[in-house]
Order: structure tokens, then C-alpha cells, then sequence
């Protein structure tokens, strides 16, 4: 897992901006827009037509996790596991 912050410029309602994100979540977003079959500068305008008083960064990243969130639940539900494949050392 990599946390480090990339700016990317793309363009939000029509204006060029920069958002800085962690490369998993550029990676999440530009698997989510091949996905969707839409550009990564629509989807975004899309979110940011839609937040209330959080940063355009905040809610494109509660998307994200909405979007894996439903999918999951889509597909059956969680399984366990998984932290240990993110984490190896974690122990609980």
C-alpha cells in the first residue's frame, strides 16, 4: 500500500484543475471509469456536481469506497481475510 499523494490534472465542469490522490486511489478510480465505460474528467464532474461541504478530494474519495462498497455488497457480501493480504504483519 502506497500513500504517497499524485497530483493528476483533469477537468471538473469544464475547468482545469489538480487533485492529489494515492496512487491506489488513481488506480481504483481509473478501474472504475473503464469499468463504467466514462472518462475520468466526466466522473469526476459528475461527483463534484454532487457534494455538499466537502473537498472535490474528500468526496471523489468516499466515492471510491462507495462504489467498492456496493460492488461488494453486490456480489454476495465480505469475506475475511483480506487484512492479512494488506497487512501481513497485522494480528488482531
Amino acid at each position: 500500500m502506497k500513500s504517497q499523494l499524485i497530483s493528476r490534472n483533469i477537468t471538473v465542469n469544464g475547468r482545469r484543475t489538480s487533485m492529489r490522490l494515492e496512487e491506489a486511489a488513481w488506480e481504483a478510480i481509473d478501474d472504475i471509469c473503464a469499468h463504467e465505460g466514462v472518462s475520468i474528467n466526466d466522473l469526476c464532474t459528475a461527483i463534484d456536481q454532487r457534494r455538499s461541504t466537502s473537498s472535490r478530494t474528500a468526496t471523489v474519495r468516499a466515492f471510491i469506497v462507495t462504489y467498492f462498497r456496493e460492488a461488494v455488497a453486490e456480489a454476495g457480501g465480505l469475506t475475511g481475510g483480506h487484512v492479512n493480504t494488506l497487512i501481513p504483519d497485522f494480528s488482531a
